[in-house]
């Protein structure tokens, strides 16, 4: 560096720097002091249906989708609309209400901000009518247009409506009577006749049908509002369309996830539901030929790629719909499991740059997405890392600066899998705030990116975490993707490698949120990293990650990299105490140094307890260690092998 003759240009960067810190400070203040009054409509009358009555399906369905899409356009520039909708499996509570009330107590973002109800959702329309342009209208006949109207409302400005002549339905209340709401976008015929056939040229283009429907309603969308730029291809939506309505049983009520696309509505991202295996034919469009789905796929996300999914990656939230299609479970009329569907997706996403936030089955559905994303956060959060004259204090270092395992084996836990907001948003209230946590080290892997979602529980986690709580990042780093998709040759989509982009992205997050280690990359259908691959997650996972393949043991530049072990799952925590003990018994005597990773997924702190508890009764010579302390130890002990 010419230190010296780029004197005045670092003074001018100064001089920029500081009114960029202003100005930045300035938007926190105002994200701080909104005073204006939150509307508060509750949404869980959605949930008490008859899933066996249509009608009462279709309400659910229509109210929650206008529901989420509203709330994304509303609080697209500030914080104003509060959704209920989803109840806690756990406890007796609302999530919602938990989240407003940690968020209103004394000193907290919402202390003194008037909250207000509203009955109905016609009266929450007229309310905020200013904020809204007209509607867009989808075709019942045709699926995919339920999630084309959800594109369209993020960029026009609109409200999806589903077409139902039906006295009392949605439609009828919103446009045909109450407001009037002007049709501005149709996605179906003014003769109630579907605009997407499958036959013909694809509507408003030169382009001939895929002889799908459903295909040729997002290669329209495609057309007009991605290869336009008109949707940030730095954010996409895999979500179930309209035929959640055909199977409203097969997960839980609130799974359509309609009410997660209020965030994704206020970016102004893709929406999609498509299959990706392309020797197969899709259960919810069977007459399309085999691969169709997963050929528009690649098309959206070649698209996206193009309108800043190159350089900002894209963030798509959602998960196979495994319960309902595309998969070999139940009805969903696929030949792959899930896991494998999960993985082929993941392969096939991350070849454009895209990865995951994985809203998957169970805690998949998520509310106020765009309400929270205004919360204001702290520049940074720090975290301490060890020493070694700490190191050696504790007696885990000889004065030579060996490690001293006198007999002992070292344990850590991946408290996971947090790589979705939804799933953190929803058992915060009974796993984050189990009394017994803080009682043993517990190494928490939060994907970090979930602060765009859910920032508020990102700030809350570390704001209430003990001395015993140390966090890392989840699979697969700032977000759930297949990394060694990112490297040249890069097949699938045969771009250029995306791992400066995957790099500037997570050091983004990591210095935020002063994370070290990824405590696990999942290689699925992908390749392993190689040499780029590894430099790239040594660039800001510098102590420590965990791949699913690959050599047991190695050092990358200082890097230490433990292969991932078994996921200790059982319930029963005498079980599963028996697991870790017997496994790492077994590990030993393959030759494994006595460093031992393991899995778990939504355990509570008791649990974890209780298993080390179980442990020591077996075996008092295996410990369990804080993060900082097992990854310095094991680099050490790879050091000096």
């Amino acid at each position: 560096m010419m230190k010296v003759g780029n004197i005045r240009h670092e003074s001018t960067m100064r001089i920029a720097l500081s009114l960029i810190c202003f100005c930045v400070g300035c938007v926190t203040q105002t994200r701080a002091a909104h005073t204006e009054a939150v509307t508060v409509f509750d949404l869980r009358y959605a949930n008490k249906i008859d899933r066996t009555d249509l009608s009462q399906v279709s309400m659910a369905w229509d109210h929650c989708h206008t529901a989420a899409v509203l709330q994304g356009l509303v609080n697209r520039d500030a914080p104003l609309l509060y959704l209920r909708y989803v109840e806690s499996q756990h406890r007796s509570q609302n999530v919602e209400d938990y989240w407003l009330d940690q968020l209103s107590g004394p000193g907290q973002w919402l202390e003194g901000r008037v909250k207000k109800t509203v009955p109905t959702l016609v009266d929450l329309v007229t309310q905020f009518r200013s904020a809204i342009e007209g509607v867009v209208l989808y075709d019942p006949a045709v699926a995919a247009t339920s999630n084309v109207a959800s594109t369209v409302a993020g960029v026009e400005g609109l409200l999806p409506v589903r077409y139902d002549p039906t006295p009392g339905s949605l439609y009828d209340q919103l446009v045909v009577k109450g407001p009037r709401l002007p049709i501005r976008v149709r996605l179906i015929r003014p003769d109630g006749t579907s605009l997407f056939t499958g036959k013909g040229p694809i509507p408003g283009t030169d382009r001939p049908s895929t002889g799908s429907a459903k295909c040729d309603a997002y290669l329209w969308m495609k057309h007009f509002y991605m290869d336009t730029g008109r949707c940030d291809g730095a954010f996409g939506a895999y979500y179930l369309d309209q035929y959640w309505m055909k199977k409203p049983q097969n997960s839980v009520i609130n799974h359509h996830c309609l009410t997660n696309h209020d965030y994704f509505v206020s970016q102004k991202a893709f929406f999609f539901d498509l299959h990706v295996w392309g020797d197969e034919t899709p259960v919810d469009d069977p007459g399309q030929k085999a691969g169709t789905d997963l050929a528009t796929l690649k098309e959206l996300l070649l698209s996206a790629y193009e309108h800043g999914g190159e350089e900002r990656m894209i963030h798509i939230g959602g998960f196979v719909p495994w319960a309902y299609k595309y998969t070999d479970h139940g009805t969903a009329g696929g030949t792959r499991g899930g896991v494998a569907s999960e993985w082929e997706y993941g392969k096939v996403i991350s070849a454009y740059n895209g990865f995951m936030d994985a809203d998957a089955i169970g805690y998949g559905a998520m509310a106020n997405a765009s309400f929270f994303a205004h919360y204001p956060l702290k520049k940074t959060y720090p975290q301490s890392w060890v020493t070694h004259e700490q190191l050696e204090a504790k007696g885990y270092l000889t004065e030579d600066g060996q490690v001293n395992f006198d007999g002992r084996d070292f344990v850590i836990f991946y408290v996971g899998d947090y790589d979705c907001a939804a799933w953190l948003y929803q058992r915060t209230l009974d796993i984050w705030d189990d009394p017994a946590r803080g009682k043993i080290p517990l190494m928490w892997c939060i994907s970090p990116v979930l602060d765009r979602r859910a920032p508020m529980a990102m700030d809350f986690l570390r704001s209430t975490a003990t001395p015993n709580d140390y966090f890392a990042s989840a699979d697969n780093g700032a977000g759930y993707c297949e990394p060694g998709m990112l490297q040249e040759p890069r097949g699938i989509s045969n771009l250029p490698s995306g791992l400066d982009a995957w790099a500037a992205h997570n050091k983004t997050y990591y210095d935020r949120w002063d994370l070290s280690i990824t405590g696990f990359i999942i290689y699925a259908h992908g390749p392993d990293l190689n040499q780029a691959g590894l430099d790239c997650y040594a660039s800001f996972s510098p102590n420590g990650i965990v791949p699913s393949r690959g050599p047991a043991t190695a050092l990358h530049k200082n890097m230490p990299i433990l292969r991932h072990d078994h996921d200790i799952n059982e319930g029963n925590h005498k079980i599963a105490g028996n697991h870790v003990v017997d496994r790492i018994a077994q590990r030993r005597k393959e030759g494994h140094p006595p460093f031992h990773w393991f899995r778990n997924i939504l355990k509570s702190p008791t649990w974890y307890v209780d298993v080390v508890d179980h442990v020591h009764t077996r075996n008092p010579k295996i410990e369990l260690l804080d993060a900082p302390t097992f990854f310095e130890l094991y680099r050490i002990h790879l050091k000096n092998q």
